[in-house]
């Protein structure tokens, strides 16, 4: 049997982990505040945010992915105004599947990191503000390393939930070599086609390689957790 993981299955593999990579970024950076304001507001919003930014857990992703579509096709809001600005539209581009990607991989992201905000309690910012720490310092030098289990796990589940999306970034993205398509649209492809084999090596890779970096950071979390004060 000929080694299946030509130029096109690399070409997969790389676009996937560039893809994974920039989600999980892109996903610390917004649920980190947001899971903060949750955490501490009293708003009357906060139940309907909370509720909106978790919506993809339950949202068959073929929905999602569909109205995602439309808002980035040409006569979505997202569309036009990409358009108004000389981007041209989103959808089956590689910023529409990072976009698709960030709003699917969200509650992901966010419950982990809001789940540390919350079980911290506020005993160590009281403690924090008594020694005149402003409220911007004590986020930082207090909060987000009482918080460091909770974002590695969001990173954690981030980065493999996005390695294993297939519905969402089929329906914004398609299966464009080079430009779209990931792992999980590369194995459709073979299993379309009955290249089986090709299929179960991709599969089988990607199920170890994804295996270890969960293991791998894993280990990162529990050493942290160990560091933790």
């Amino acid at each position: 049997m000929d080694f299946p993981l030509n130029r096109e299955a690399l070409d997969a593999i790389g676009l996937t982990l560039v893809l994974a990579s920039a989600t999980t970024l892109i996903l610390l950076a917004l649920a980190t505040p947001l899971a903060w304001w949750l955490s501490q507001t009293q708003s009357r919003w906060r139940a309907p945010i909370s509720a909106l930014a978790t919506l993809p857990l339950v949202l068959p992703p073929s929905v999602l992915g569909f109205y995602l579509l439309v808002a980035m096709g040409p006569q979505g809001p997202l569309g036009q105004m990409t358009q108004a600005l000389g981007w041209g539209v989103l959808s089956f581009t590689f910023a529409g599947l990072l976009i698709g990607s960030v709003v699917f991989s969200l509650p992901f992201a966010l419950q982990p990191v809001l789940h540390a905000f919350e079980s911290m309690g506020r005993r160590p910012l009281e403690v924090a503000y008594t020694l005149r720490a402003s409220p911007l310092d004590a986020f930082f030098s207090v909060v987000l390393p009482l918080a460091r289990p909770g974002l590695v796990t969001a990173a954690i589940l981030s980065f493999s939930h996005t390695v294993g999306e297939f519905g969402v970034v089929l329906m914004i993205g398609g299966n464009i070599p080079g430009k779209t398509r990931v792992v999980s649209t590369q194995i459709y492809g073979h299993v379309e086609a009955m290249e089986y084999a090709q299929a179960h090596w991709l599969a089988g890779g990607m199920l170890v390689f994804s295996f270890a970096v969960l293991l791998a950071v894993s280990m990162l979390r529990k050493r942290a957790g160990r560091l933790l004060p």
